[in-house]
């Protein structure tokens, strides 16, 4: 199964191409000249399919991110995923940043991951589930009661410790492939199904 995944949502956009759990290639950019990387997806997918040797047509499923993360982001690559899936007839899974970021963990520690939410809040992925946007104060209570292995974004670090997955070259391309090739061996994944994951609403203005 040759599948094609891809990430514009977080602070780099990632675009890999799998054959079933195997990784072909992995392409990780960053905004370029006051661009968002979004801006790029297109042409990098052209290119990874390419350097592979394979048309979209070859092509068997579809994997994103779908959020929380940029709403410009999400709203990408959530797009481009239905369009292709469409046009292609193929599956197109969607996999959450929290349940990606939460495979980087390196001890026995149960994982908790916790991206900023705004308004003193953060969203939540605790016991291999998304908890939504909860309070700082209460995720700080839940640290207390128990140790975590901590996975946050270089601002929320400054409150709540932990790592933050910004200071670091992540496989997180590779990691959305693995967990996109799990989902599609239990799951239809049909491309009408697939949605941004927007835990609250992006700000107005």
């Amino acid at each position: 199964m040759k599948i094609l995944v891809f990430d514009t949502c977080l602070n780099k956009m990632y675009v890999t191409l799998a054959q079933d759990n195997n990784i072909l290639t992995s392409r990780i950019v960053t905004n370029k000249d006051n661009k968002y990387h979004s801006a790029f997806l297109i042409s990098t997918i052209k290119e990874v399919l390419k350097e592979n040797g394979i048309t979209p047509k070859d092509l068997d499923a579809i994997g994103t991110n779908i959020g929380p993360g940029s709403f410009t982001g999400i709203r990408a690559c959530t797009t481009v995923a239905r369009m292709m899936a469409q046009q292609l007839d193929l599956p197109a899974v969607g996999i959450s940043s929290l349940e990606i970021l939460s495979k980087i963990k390196s001890d026995n520690n149960p994982v908790m991951v916790a991206l900023d939410a705004r308004k003193n809040s953060a969203y939540l992925y605790l016991n291999e589930e998304i908890k939504g946007a909860v309070q700082l104060d209460e995720i700080k209570n839940i640290l207390k009661e128990k140790e975590y292995f901590l996975i946050t974004d270089d601002k929320l670090q400054k409150e709540l410790g932990g790592i933050s997955y910004q200071q670091n070259e992540y496989p997180l391309g590779e990691i959305l492939a693995k967990l996109a090739y799990e989902k599609l061996k239990s799951c239809e994944c049909k491309w009408q199904e697939l949605k941004p994951l927007y835990i609250q609403p992006p700000p107005m203005g």
